[in-house]
């Protein structure tokens, strides 16, 4: 095992009548040692309050917090992961907080701990994500700030903020990933017993778990295709493989899928081709041909449209070591 380097620090918001549903995730995905993932530079969590030592979270619990306001100053990452609000958080807070990030902290919300960061001015210009339920009132205090009401989670560069509790535990899996990679991601989920990726509507870096079909020749199709994303597979060649017209192909492939053919063939590729983009050093052109892109352009505009990025910079984002690429 090689020996460690120094921990990446993370402080987490303890705030009064907060859920401990969200500063447990935090917890339970950073602050647990892992020595069998063998990683340099893994988390120490510090868990603060602004407030007196004793934080009043719902249920009648108490938390004895040691920190205070000042493990901020500190921090490679801030998170607040819940907050009350009907609570407008102080200016101390919000002055924390922006301090962190303009020496250069990463800063994170979870469900409506975006107010805080909203009340701080991070989230000015930014797309945001929040519990659906606050998304209006969001909107409505902090105008400048764009919620999209659709997402898990949204990263826009050191300042990322999830949707409503659970979402806290894609986005936090999400930062392990940017942090140390998807093989030591997944290796986190498996631990926590939930998937790696959760389907969502939102357009980011998601790996899209391959469909379970009810209907037993469009699940043998559906391996049949993952099994070799290359193969230059038609609609007809595929309702021929089914034993099946191409209209009615068509028309049953989405009752069972809820996609098209050529939508959820096309989906299939560009995820295979994240895996390439992770784990090899060969060219977005080859990744391209290898994935079925016959025309290395249509890939990467496909790419972007659904990544809101390039292969390149997916590459750049993802991969534990650069190496060098063409984009």
């Amino acid at each position: 095992m090689s020996p460690r380097g120094p921990s990446h620090r993370v402080a987490v918001m303890a705030a009064p009548r907060m859920s401990l549903f969200e500063l447990a995730i935090v917890v339970e995905v950073f602050a647990l040692e892992r020595p069998e993932l063998d990683v340099d530079h893994w988390y120490a969590v510090q868990v603060f309050t602004p407030h007196d030592a004793g934080v009043a979270a719902l249920g009648g619990m108490q938390l004895e917090v040691e920190a205070g306001i000042e493990a901020m100053a500190v921090a490679d990452t801030v998170i607040v992961p819940s907050w009350p609000v009907d609570l407008e958080p102080s200016e101390e807070i919000c002055r924390g907080i922006r301090a962190a990030y303009e020496r250069g902290a990463r800063v994170v919300s979870i469900c409506s701990g975006a107010f805080v960061l909203a009340a701080a001015g991070l989230l000015d210009g930014r797309r945001t994500a929040t519990h659906w339920r606050y998304a209006d009132e969001l909107a409505r205090r902090y105008p400048r700030l764009q919620v999209d009401r659709d997402v898990l989670y949204v990263d826009d560069d050191r300042v990322l903020t999830s949707a409503g509790s659970a979402a806290g535990i894609d986005l936090s899996l999400h930062i392990i990933r940017k942090d140390h990679g998807a093989a030591i991601a997944n290796a986190v989920a498996r631990r926590l017993v939930v998937p790696p990726i959760r389907e969502g509507g939102q357009a980011q870096y998601v790996e899209a778990p391959v469909a379970r079909a009810d209907d037993d020749r469009i699940q043998q199709l559906i391996e049949w295709v993952v099994e070799d994303p290359r193969r230059p597979v038609s609609v007809a060649a595929a309702a021929q493989r089914v034993n099946m017209s191409e209209r009615t192909f068509s028309r049953h492939f989405k009752k069972v899928t809820g996609s098209t053919f050529y939508d959820w063939l096309t989906e299939r590729r560009l995820h295979r081709s994240t895996e390439l983009l992770e784990t090899s050093d060969e060219t977005i052109d080859v990744i391209a041909q290898r994935v079925g892109f016959t025309d290395p352009t249509a890939y990467r505009r496909q790419f972007k449209a659904r990544f809101l990025t390039t292969p390149s910079g997916y590459r750049s984002a993802f991969r534990r070591v650069s190496t060098p690429a063409t984009s």
